[in-house]
């Protein structure tokens, strides 16, 4: 039974990693992997991204982005997950969950038209109602000072009820004597979510946070590219949207593997490093 899960793995996890050998290389699409030569010095792709003017700006753009979303997107999670589970109302519970989930299935290019729809600063519902009360508009697609505050907003819009299943699952899993034993000795909802829920679904917030860490250096490249305009670059520019100006469309796909394989090291230093923090306070994957 094993076996397609192996060769799965095999085909599309290890053998395309052959291919990381083009960041020492200078590739050539006519001369392929192996005939093309090797970098001299065999760092040179990688020094081409570091000394890069734009280096220091998106590290910065791509760790900010990342943390925002790390942070905004994992408690309202948590929290509509605990809401939920204290709801008696069955119906509304179904809607709740049901409303929740349907964003996460719609692309990003939809979430831009209804972003477009909403804070657009011609036509846009939210400036035309700040028109009606005698105030300026604001370009919060086009505004440095605006542009992270939506992107993170429709981050969390459109995943807020995806995210939250893991922890509604997580909280059935607990052991239902625990909160009869607790209304015994008169504990309220608050100290029953504080003293049971929070501590029973510790183990997978620390799992979920490790994992997420690992892709801290991903912040989100469909999103950004669909959002960004060259007026919010220096807010919104990340290391996989310069990868696709610099690597891809200008066919310097040796450059493009440097920064991935720098992306892939410094995302398993980071797991490495969560899970031996995480296993000093009892969680860690392994």
């Amino acid at each position: 039974m094993l076996l397609p899960l192996v060769a799965w793995y095999i085909v599309f996890k290890y053998v395309p990693m052959y291919g990381v050998i083009i960041s020492f290389k200078d590739y050539s699409i006519m001369s392929g992997i192996a005939g093309s030569d090797w970098a001299n010095p065999w760092y040179k792709h990688f020094k081409m991204f570091f000394d890069s003017p734009y280096f220091t700006q998106l590290i910065s753009n791509t760790l900010l982005i990342s943390c925002y979303k790390l942070v905004f997107t994992m408690a309202p999670s948590i929290i509509l997950a605990i809401l939920l589970n204290e709801c008696r109302s069955m119906f509304l519970k179904r809607w709740v969950q049901t409303l929740s989930y349907m964003p996460h299935f719609l692309s990003w290019v939809i979430v831009y038209g209804i972003a477009l729809a909403f804070f657009s600063e011609t036509n846009g519902l939210v400036n035309r109602w700040i028109e009606e009360i005698g105030l300026s508009t604001i370009s919060f697609l086009g505004s440095p000072e605006w542009f992270r505050s939506v992107l993170v907003g429709t981050d969390v819009w459109k995943d807020l009820g995806w995210g939250a299943i893991i922890y509604i699952a997580a909280i059935a899993g607990i052991d239902p004597s625990l909160y009869e034993a607790a209304m015994m000795d008169g504990a309220g909802r608050l100290r029953r979510i504080w003293n049971i829920t929070l501590p029973g679904i510790a183990n997978v917030i620390v799992l979920l946070l490790i994992l997420r860490l690992g892709h801290i250096l991903d912040a989100g490249f469909e999103q950004i590219y669909i959002f960004y305009n060259v007026r919010v670059y220096s807010v919104g520019d990340i290391i996989d949207t310069w990868v696709y100006r610099t690597g891809l469309e200008q066919l310097n796909f040796s450059l493009a593997s440097a920064v991935g394989l720098f992306k892939s090291v410094i995302g398993m230093v980071l797991v490495l490093g969560t899970n031996k923090i995480a296993k000093r306070w009892g969680g860690g994957i392994w």
